[in-house]
């Protein structure tokens, strides 16, 4: 009976009009939400969906499978979900494990707060290219290096968005990145061509940065409150046994990564490790260790700061980034299954003449599919999808587009605050997209210099027609996974 009700729905081809209608919809509910009730995003993407699930019924599509187009969202984010899962645990477990108040102690001993922003960045440019994961940097020695800043009356959105540079960076560079290798598999581009084509906008992009956080930090020499210090020192040493022995811990974790162990295992061992220190270094019961995983670690200090930084982690601090992820998803889903985003890119291609129009409509889709489906992933996949043909079709080499998708889609995920990326950087360390997005320089430098490129034809590799009918025959015919 269902199937015969799905066969008589006669489905019709969505126009440009109807694709952006859930869009316009969620945008205005947002803003409305966000800005003005000051809000949490999760109602205006249900909103989104809402209407989007309602074009799609308008157009053909039948109930059950408008389901299933947000059940392939949601099934899309579902790899995110498991790291955003760990990451609060491990989050939760360094704190309790005294790994994190470790870092920032040695720290402070060490990093100057004239050279901190560019120190930060750079620490975690090596730390994310060693293991592949923004996230995973972001959520372990972000943590810390936010700790060390604020120690130094260093403005938060400051030291987030060095952070967040210095994490991107190493993430878009690094083999292991999972954005990485999905940009570089679905245009069949070979992964260390694409890496290498990413040197010529990605390397300047971090050179920039660097510059800037060099400058920034200019203003904060010689003007470090060694009392505030010395008074964050001593309450940690209330609360923590520290050991430079405890820093092997995230040591471990690099490695493993760097030595081709996937990120799930290697974040379990070092949520293990953290645990068991939590126990038998710090002295807590196994009760306190297993509440800190689920519950995040919780103290009591006279310091304000030490408060801040040290109450959080734990599985159920990462509730609100995983239903956003899931509402995002249903609403992304839609968007992409029922051909919504091919009907809009196309309209857009209609206007991309040339190279330059070509590598600015790309840069540009994936910037709105970031903002429309609010998940990186899917700024990638479906441009890459909707790019592919065109790109091959203008001799253009594939790894033109998937250094595009990177450029634009990966590194401006960060400033869409409904984003499942920056909820994730708001959660985990505590800053606004308002406030470090001035400072993550490197995210919004990249797509620029990109754009350029594709204006001057700096860099922007052709191919032949034989070369045209390999890459074709690769990656239009399914052999790309």
């Amino acid at each position: 009976m269902v199937e015969k009700v799905m066969k008589k729905r006669e489905k019709k081809e969505i126009s440009f009009f109807w694709a952006i209608v859930p869009f316009v919809f969620m945008i205005i509910s947002m803003l409305f939400t966000v800005v003005k009730l000051e809000q949490a995003p999760h109602i205006p993407l249900l909103i989104g969906t809402a209407i989007a699930a309602i074009v799609a019924y308008y157009h053909g599509f039948s109930w059950l499978e408008i389901e299933e187009m947000m059940y392939k969202g949601i099934k899309l984010a579902l790899p995110a979900i498991v790291i955003i899962i760990l990451v609060g645990l491990v989050i939760g477990a360094w704190i309790g494990g005294g790994v994190v108040a470790t870092m920032i102690y040695f720290g402070l001993k060490l990093i100057t707060p004239s050279m901190f922003l560019l120190t930060i960045c750079l620490i975690c440019g090596i730390v994310s290219l060693a293991i592949g994961s923004s996230w995973s940097t972001m959520a372990t020695v972000g943590v810390a290096g936010m700790g060390i800043g604020l120690s130094m009356d260093i403005p938060a959105g400051m030291i987030a968005g060095a952070v967040i540079s210095g994490a991107y960076f190493g993430d878009k560079m690094s083999p292991l990145s999972d954005t990485t290798n999905l940009a570089a598999g679905l245009t069949g581009t070979d992964l260390f061509d694409h890496i290498k084509h990413m040197f010529f906008t990605t390397i300047p992009g971090l050179l920039i940065s660097l510059v800037v956080f060099f400058i920034l930090g200019r203003q904060f020499d010689g003007k470090i409150d060694t009392a505030k210090i010395d008074s964050l020192n001593k309450a940690m040493e209330a609360q923590f046994v520290m050991s430079p022995w405890l820093l092997l811990i995230p040591v471990i974790v690099i490695v493993l990564v760097a030595m081709k162990v996937p990120a799930v295992p290697a974040l379990v061992i070092g949520i293990l490790m953290g645990f068991f220190c939590q126990i038998f270094v710090q002295g807590d019961t196994l009760k306190d260790a297993v509440s800190t995983l689920q519950a995040g670690y919780v103290l009591e200090s006279d310091n304000k700061l030490v408060m801040e930084l040290f109450n959080k982690g734990g599985l159920e601090s990462m509730f609100y980034t995983i239903s956003m992820t899931i509402v995002a998803m249903t609403f992304g889903g839609i968007l992409e299954f029922s051909g919504m985003l091919e009907a809009a890119i196309k309209q857009i291609l209609k206007y991309a003449k040339n190279t330059f129009g070509l590598v600015t409509a790309t840069i540009f889709s994936c910037i709105g599919t970031n903002a429309g489906c609010a998940e990186q992933y899917i700024s990638i996949v479906v441009p890459s999808r909707m790019y592919l043909k065109t790109y091959l079709d203008r001799n253009l080499h594939p790894k033109n587009l998937s250094r595009c998708l990177e450029d634009g889609g990966t590194l401006t995920s960060v400033f869409v605050p409904w984003n499942t990326c920056a909820v994730f950087i708001t959660t985990t360390m505590s800053v606004h997209v308002i406030d470090y997005f001035p400072y993550a320089v490197l995210n919004y430098t990249i797509p620029l210099i990109s754009i350029l490129y594709g204006l001057t034809g700096f860099k922007i590799e052709k191919i032949t027609d034989e070369q045209v009918e390999y890459f074709k025959k690769k990656s239009l015919e399914g052999s790309v996974a």
